[in-house]
């Protein structure tokens, strides 16, 4: 139903989560002998958290941030989004996470909804149909090249500098029409 709103231009549509940029790379798995424990090492350092949106035909909204990132980042984020980038209904699609369920983005629900802005949760353990996800996974793992973990400085230029070019042809992802209905 979402999706036949948004191509039939009555709303806007946004794929919003956070994602977490380190100098340490992310290893998405290891190998280790058999019989041998799994130590997993603490992550120190800083970390660059993102919180971005998504439409549909790659238009992005980020919000990049040292802080830690809790309720409180996410409604500034929707805040600003709201007053500078909102022109119609506009839907923003979110998963389940505490962040986002929070009683105080709840409480913001109403205002938003007031001003056209609305919220919709993802089913739990969907992280598959949530489009921005798929925008993380390809900055971290290929667009993210050695030389970018150099320094702090080094990889937070990098990481703004992708974001800023996303949709360019360095930068881009060509979805599919998706095969769920929303």
């Amino acid at each position: 139903m979402l999706w036949q709103l948004y191509e039939t231009g009555q709303i806007d549509l946004f794929f919003a989560d956070e994602a977490g940029f380190r100098q340490v790379p992310c290893i998405p798995y290891g190998w280790q002998p058999i019989g041998q424990r799994t130590r997993i090492l603490p992550q120190k350092g800083k970390t660059l958290s993102v919180f971005g949106l998504l439409s549909p035909d790659n238009q992005l909204a980020c919000y990049p941030t040292e802080q830690t990132t809790n309720a409180e980042f996410i409604i500034q984020c929707i805040d600003h989004f709201l007053d500078n980038k909102v022109k119609r209904p506009t839907v923003i699609i979110l998963d389940n996470a505490p962040i986002h369920t929070a009683k105080i983005m709840m409480n913001k629900r109403k205002e938003w909804e007031n001003k056209d802005l609305f919220l919709f949760f993802l089913p739990k353990y969907s992280p598959h149909l949530n489009r921005i996800e798929t925008l993380w996974r390809k900055v971290k793992y290929e667009w993210l090249k050695p030389q970018h973990y150099k320094s702090w400085g080094t990889l937070k230029r990098a990481v703004k500098d992708i974001l800023a070019s996303f949709g360019s042809d360095s930068y881009n992802i060509n979805f599919s029409k998706p095969f769920y209905i929303i």
